[in-house]
């Protein structure tokens, strides 16, 4: 074991974020913390690194190892190169090669009497040096660079005029091949185009190492790791597998743990009503009965309803007019930056209905087109045109669209003046902006809370063509899986532009590639277009478009699941039938001994000791009958 998390309870102020979280970490494992945004797993990777200190609880390191963390933000700047600062990250390789060639320099003035002893030095720290790779540093650092999405020309560019999303990709590879024993990951895919994400896939597989990872990326997930903790309403459970494997057991525990509750509940009901019944047969033995059940019912432990995180946004997407076949046509696109020409000549159409993913190496374009068509920016060549009755809604992942000094309800009203206070505050709860959270300043916002901002307009525009351009970027899983659904159920056309392939597998029905400055156009999901690529990497002919034929049930299975059904309500129809049949004959002998106790009363039977005689013989004769009903009609109660 390399990592141990024991009883970690966190708030801030009076909000409890983490309760009692443990997991640990083997040496070599690759595991994942998830959750939906604001679980607590960001800030679970900063009490592992001593950044925030637990409330209770203890994390502990194994002796000797060393830990490495990638935050969300990186805070790299000044005049060292991306190469340099990336560099540094074998500082002790570089030191110990300083070490070797100065001592190499020193060897023809060892005295003879002490060269032994140096040579014996120089020959265990030339050992080390090799045996950590020391020969091929310099090219581990430009592997990962380029793995990254980094090119040799820019390597040179100093840190200080790097981007947010450049700076955490340096910072990523510096730390990689810093080469730590466990190695903490906060949503590193966020930055990182699909070949990044993949070359980064493939890099923390081999790793020897453990890796913790917090991320979104549900293809990097299943590749990478094999077991999961989930945090969810403050509390961890720790499942083995990748992330499929885990939404699957997670789903099932869940679903469990909502049955046991309802059949927990209703057998309580139902013994509220036999208790309820045995005591209106008002006789001293049902009533002990119902005594007796009384009392084991306040001895059940009662299980409390399952609880449900506040994370399911509720979107609808909804055109408010069809539009003509013929959605978009671009023809002959061309854009430059002075002198990097992002792409030539391009030329692609889209049809109503059609969910078409753009996709491509970082820088290549994408967005650029995306504000092309949404006349954003200006094209240097070519053009576009729009389709009949085409009206255009625009996610925009640098959120450009929104105010940051307005509130969240006047960013709805002003561009909605039609809507009342109610059907704001109404449409904003529906993505999780509720109470006084519709008071704050857009300028305020988290990321992801700037997107479900951003998609909440969208919703309300009734566009029939919806442009988006990384919609999952800052979304949890959960969201993710909702937009996919909303967008899928969606009866108009979209074009997006998205890094995460498994939500692109899931919602395109056309991939446009661009790569080498032209649009490469495959009809089918991201598994379809991988397909493709392999075909052409071999050099095959492709053989035409592949139909995946999904095999449906049989009718056997059908009709041999109608028959137990069927089957089954026969049975209770014939168990409810016995109960009411026993309930009648309690009830007409129930009668019979009011009758009995009356004619006891009878002055003149009291005198006539034949009759008192036969009376007393029925009496326990019907009083047996009923004892042996209360059982049979508890037995049938229970079944």
């Amino acid at each position: 074991m390399i990592l141990s998390c024991q009883n970690i309870s966190k708030s801030f102020g009076e909000e409890p974020v983490l309760k009692q979280v443990s997991f640990h970490v083997e040496d070599y494992e690759k595991m994942a913390i998830v959750g939906i945004n604001g679980a607590g797993k960001s800030t679970l990777l900063k009490i592992i690194m001593n950044e925030l200190s637990p409330d209770e609880g203890t994390v502990t390191l194994a002796k000797d190892k060393t830990i490495g963390y990638l935050a969300q933000h990186q805070e790299i700047g000044g005049n060292s190169s991306i190469y340099q600062t990336v560099l540094e990250g074998k500082r002790e390789l570089i030191d110990m090669e300083s070490q070797i060639r100065e001592m190499e320099q020193q060897m023809q003035s060892v005295p003879g009497g002490e060269l032994d002893a140096f040579m014996e030095k120089y020959h265990k720290l030339l050992h080390e040096y090799e045996a950590r790779d020391g020969y091929s540093y310099r090219s581990e650092v430009s592997g990962a660079l380029k793995g990254l999405g980094f090119s040799e020309d820019d390597f040179d560019r100093p840190c200080g005029t790097l981007s947010g999303g450049q700076k955490t990709r340096v910072a990523l590879a510096k730390l990689l091949v810093t080469r730590p024993d466990i190695i903490l990951l906060d949503e590193p895919t966020n930055h990182l185009d699909i070949a990044s994400i993949s070359w980064l896939e493939t890099f923390l597989i081999n790793y020897k190492g453990a890796v913790v990872l917090v991320a979104h990326d549900r293809y990097f997930l299943d590749r990478v790791v094999t077991k999961v903790v989930e945090i969810s309403l403050h509390h961890s459970a720790v499942y083995n597998g990748n992330y499929t494997a885990y939404a699957e057991k997670a789903a099932k525990v869940r679903e469990e743990k909502l049955k046991a509750y309802y059949n927990q509940q209703r057998e309580i009901h139902r013994q509220e009503e036999v208790i309820e019944k045995l005591k209106s047969f008002n006789r001293e033995k049902s009533i002990r009965r119902a005594e007796s059940r009384e009392k084991q019912l306040a001895k059940i432990d009662v299980l409390d309803k399952p609880e449900e995180e506040r994370s399911r946004m509720n979107i609808t997407l909804t055109p408010s007019v069809i539009s003509g076949n013929d959605v978009l046509s671009v023809e002959h696109l061309s854009k430059s930056f002075g002198s990097n020409v992002l792409f030539t000549d391009i030329s692609f159409e889209i049809r109503r209905g059609e969910r078409v993913a753009l996709i491509g190496p970082n820088g290549t374009g994408k967005t650029t087109i995306l504000k092309i068509l949404n006349q954003v920016l200006d094209a240097d060549g070519g053009g576009f045109r729009l389709g009949t009755n085409v009206q255009i809604g625009y996610y925009d992942q640098e959120q450009q669209v929104l105010h940051m000094e307005k509130n969240l309800m006047e960013e709805i009203a002003d561009d909605y003046p039609d809507l009342t206070v109610t059907k704001i505050r109404n449409v904003l709860a529906a993505f999780l902006f509720t109470e006084d959270d519709v008071f704050k300043r857009v300028g305020d916002l988290s990321g992801g809370e700037r997107g479900r901002l951003s998609l909440a307009k969208l919703m309300l525009s009734e566009a029939n063509f919806l442009i988006l351009d990384e919609p999952t970027n800052h979304l949890d899983i959960v969201s993710r899986e909702i937009l996919e659904s909303a967008l899928n159920h969606y009866e108009g056309t979209v074009l997006f532009v998205s890094h995460d392939r498994y939500f692109i597998n899931k919602t395109a029905t056309r991939i446009l590639n661009l790569t080498g400055k032209n649009i490469r156009n495959y009809i089918g999901n991201y598994d379809y277009f991988l397909e493709k690529q392999e075909t052409e990497k071999q050099e095959k002919a492709s053989g035409g478009e592949r139909c995946e034929v999904k095999s449906q049930p049989g009718d056997s299975a059908g009709k041999a699941d109608w028959k137990a059904q069927k089957e089954e309500q026969a049975k209770l129809r014939k168990i409810q039938n016995q109960i009411s049949r026993v309930e009648a004959e309690i009830e007409q002998l129930e009668e019979r001994l009011a009758q009995i106790d009356e004619e006891f009363a009878d002055p003149e039977i009291a005198t006539n000791s034949a009759r008192l005689s036969e009376l007393h013989r029925e009496q326990t004769e019907v009083q047996e009958k009923l004892e042996a009903l209360y059982e049979k009609w508890e037995e049938l109660s229970e079944s």
